[in-house]
């Protein structure tokens, strides 16, 4: 192994101590408000990154934030062509831009923020300059993201989900963790609202799930067709309303693996994946304390359902 790689990991384990925790998010989760969570996190390594008067929406961007910029970080002491690696595990950024975007377009948000993505973007600089709906659509299909198959605000992001799903499947640490975000996705967009798939998004699904899965006609059949690798994420759930128990335990396995490849003693790719997995979900967990200090806290069996 490289000294690149030696390097990276090395970076990759110092930004990992710097997390919350779950002991103390769930202190967090029991504020009694959002300002004295706010006030909590001033001593935190969240404490850059959010103002003590923030709302809660700007405090979850901050905290959101604070997550990109360590995996900027991180791709700038991994060797040449590292960043590649983590692209695809930071692409929900890439997505929030566009969705701003979007928003600005229709008016809803006439002076959208957007996240800096540096060398984390994948299409960003020429999305970024797109002056239409359609225009986002035309630079999505000639980019690694594809077509998403219509250039509504919701066909556009459905779309890049699951292409972020594919996309990550391809790096071999997450490929459990990109399929099933895949059946996740897929599941709520066909089972609980009833939508269906772009023509483009179904094939990319089709590509992680197998095409048995996507030609079910109820969420029983698609969940029983589901390969080994994406089934977990929705074992157990019979009803697609109780989706959301199987989302937060996506993030808990998804915590567990981070923790397990950390352990390790590898100087490799395996462990920057564990790395950018173990930060990224301290920022969720400390984004959802967030939210529930915002309603007076607790209560804290909502949090420990919501993080496993």
């Amino acid at each position: 192994m490289g000294a690149g790689w030696v390097a990276g990991v090395i970076r990759a384990r110092a930004l990992t101590s710097q997390r919350l925790g779950a002991a103390a998010a769930r202190e967090l989760a029991a504020s009694a408000s959002l300002a004295h969570a706010l006030g909590s996190l001033a001593a935190s390594p969240y404490r850059g990154a959010v103002a003590a008067d923030s709302s809660l929406a700007d405090a979850q961007r901050g905290v959101a934030a604070a997550l990109l910029w360590n995996l900027r970080v991180l791709a700038g002491w991994l060797p040449p062509g590292g960043a590649r690696l983590l692209r695809p595990l930071a692409a929900g950024f890439e997505i929030a831009n566009v969705e701003a975007l979007l928003r600005s377009f229709s008016g809803a948000s006439p002076s959208p923020r957007f996240y800096r993505l540096g060398a984390l973007g994948t299409a960003w600089r020429r999305l970024g300059q797109a002056a239409s709906a359609s225009a986002v659509r035309q630079v999505l299909a000639a980019s690694p993201w594809g077509d998403p198959g219509a250039a509504t605000p919701w066909a556009v992001c459905v779309g890049m989900r699951m292409a972020a799903a594919a996309r990550t499947a391809a790096v071999g640490p997450a490929r459990t963790w990109a399929e099933g975000r895949a059946a996740l996705l897929t599941a709520r967009e066909v089972y609980v609202h009833g939508r269906v798939l772009p023509a483009p998004v179904r094939l990319r699904a089709a590509d992680v799930l197998g095409d048995r899965a996507l030609g079910a006609s109820d969420f029983r059949g698609f969940r029983e067709r589901l390969p080994a690798g994406a089934r977990w994420a929705v074992e157990g759930v019979d009803d697609p309303a109780d989706l959301w128990r199987a989302e937060a335990r996506w993030w808990a396995v998804l915590g567990r693996d981070a923790e397990d490849m950390l352990r390790g003693s590898a100087y490799g790719p395996a462990t920057v994946v564990g790395a950018v997995a173990a930060l990224s979900v301290d920022a969720w967990r400390v984004r959802a304390a967030l939210e529930l200090a915002a309603h007076g806290g607790g209560p804290m069996e909502v949090f420990d359902d919501l993080v496993g």
